[in-house]
């Protein structure tokens, strides 16, 4: 679907307003919604930061990271691709760093394969401007010490011919390549699990599956209630399919539910002023057959530039490699709207209709030939029929073209300052590589110095 006739959902939490208020009977200090892999990593900081505190973590899911954290590449980025100082890039060279020696601590499977960006001789500017940024990037906030020469993120502008001595199946016609060596895979799930077992094994974490948020609200003092003096949000979430919910307070609420991060703000704010949540389809295939038989690193065409140009909504249909050795291409980008109705305005309002982008996480053969024609541009021996679909993830976009950074919103329970909630939204790819990095970028930078303020 092109991007122009595209819509993006407003919807609202208890938009329908099925959910009256309810006060609250217990109260947390941090309440984390959504239990993908950087809500994982948020809660694990905060209750290694604050382990005298109370963090919880609500998932609507019966296990963690089941929607975009579990259908992505599996690639820890290098940090290439964005403006130097977008949290974006600055977050993705200090996650990549966290990431690694994570792994190494933990020994979660990984493996620094390294990426080539291929690029044809019309190409060329684009992979030499990639060269240039990465050679003067700084390093991020919180980075270790390190010397005046040391480069955050090393790479090598080859020729083609060097190129071909590395991946001998990369077509005659690419002409220069920009060698990354510090971009790897992960394995996601052992990744997560491992952050599941810190807050699960820490003094005042918790994690809570099957649990959905269905109200938020700014908490006003009751008067008399044991309460009175507290301030913050009032949670109220639904277990499975009970009939009643229960209601607690959170000091501080963070809101990193992914495809769904745009529900709690745009309940709180008038409809004209909602957010917007887009919903870009990626397709994986998976590959057997010819034209790969050398391949051992990860292989990443230069995003389109050019009339139909998405640099910045996708990084073109490349080669992974998982840790079997499997090779794979994608993702692909397709935009996907809600479905057609005769009063568009009302579906897009409901909270109901959220979760329509389930309905296209099917894998179908339909976009292989697309994804063939792509792959050979760069890879002219793998045949179609070696070609099958894999998976599909769906990536949460604010912006239909152009650079969307991560986001990081903060909103105040009593409007000016106390009652702090955080939430993250647009969290896609580098979303992975750097979900320890935004942890500590929301905790560290973001969540201290609030409650520092306050206590003083």
């Amino acid at each position: 679907m092109a991007a122009t006739k595209v819509r993006g959902l407003v919807a609202a939490l208890n938009s329908t307003g099925c959910f009256k208020y309810k006060s609250p009977d217990v109260v947390v200090d941090f309440l984390v919604v959504g239990g993908g892999v950087v809500g994982l990593a948020v809660a694990q900081r905060l209750s290694e930061r604050f382990p005298t505190k109370s963090t919880y973590l609500v998932e609507r899911h019966p296990h963690a990271g089941e929607e975009t954290s579990s259908r992505n590449s599996e690639v820890v980025h290098a940090g290439l691709y964005y403006p130097p100082e977008s949290l974006k890039t600055q977050l993705c060279l200090r996650g990549r760093h966290l990431m690694y020696e994570r792994c190494d601590k933990y020994n979660i499977p990984y493996r620094k394969t390294g990426k080539l960006v291929v690029a044809h001789g019309h190409q060329r500017a684009y992979v030499e401007n990639l060269f240039a940024k990465a050679r003067q990037l700084p390093w991020p906030r919180h980075s270790p010490p390190h010397g005046t020469e040391d480069q955050v993120l090393p790479v090598s502008l080859i020729s083609g011919a060097q190129a071909r001595e590395l991946e001998p199946d990369l077509s005659p016609d690419i002409a220069a390549a920009l060698w990354s060596p510090e971009t790897g895979i992960v394995d996601s799930h052992a990744f997560m699990k491992s952050l599941e077992r810190d807050i699960s094994e820490s003094e005042g974490g918790e994690l809570v599956f099957s649990t959905r948020v269905v109200r938020v609200d700014s908490y006003k003092s009751e008067g008399t209630s044991w309460l009175s003096s507290e301030e913050g949000w009032v949670v109220q979430t639904v277990t499975e399919n009970a009939e009643q919910g229960d209601s607690l307070l959170a000091r501080t609420l963070i809101n990193a539910s992914g495809l769904s991060a745009n529900l709690i703000p745009n309940s709180l704010l008038p409809r004209a002023s909602r957010i917007p949540m887009f919903f870009g389809r990626g397709s994986y295939a998976a590959y057997s057959g010819p034209g790969i038989s050398q391949i051992s690193r990860l292989i990443y065409p230069c995003p389109e530039t050019g009339p139909n140009k998405h640099a910045f909504q996708s990084l073109g249909t490349h080669l992974t490699i998982d840790l079997q050795g499997k090779v794979r291409f994608g993702p692909d980008l397709e935009w996907i709207s809600p479905p057609s109705q005769a009063d568009a305005s009302d579906y897009d309002f409901n909270e109901e209709n959220a979760d329509f982008w389930r309905q296209h996480l099917k894998p179908s053969d339909s976009r292989l030939e697309e994804m063939h024609r792509a792959v050979t541009e760069y890879l002219p021996g793998v045949s179609f029929e070696g070609f099958r679909p894999d998976y599909v993830g769906i990536r949460p976009k604010l912006v239909l073209s152009g650079f969307q950074d991560f986001t990081v919103r903060k909103d105040y329970a009593d409007g000016s300052g106390r009652g702090l909630m955080v939430s993250l939204m647009g969290i896609e790819s580098p979303g992975l590589t750097s979900s320890l990095a935004i942890a500590e970028h929301v905790v560290d930078d973001v969540i201290e110095p609030e409650h520092i303020h306050i206590s003083q």
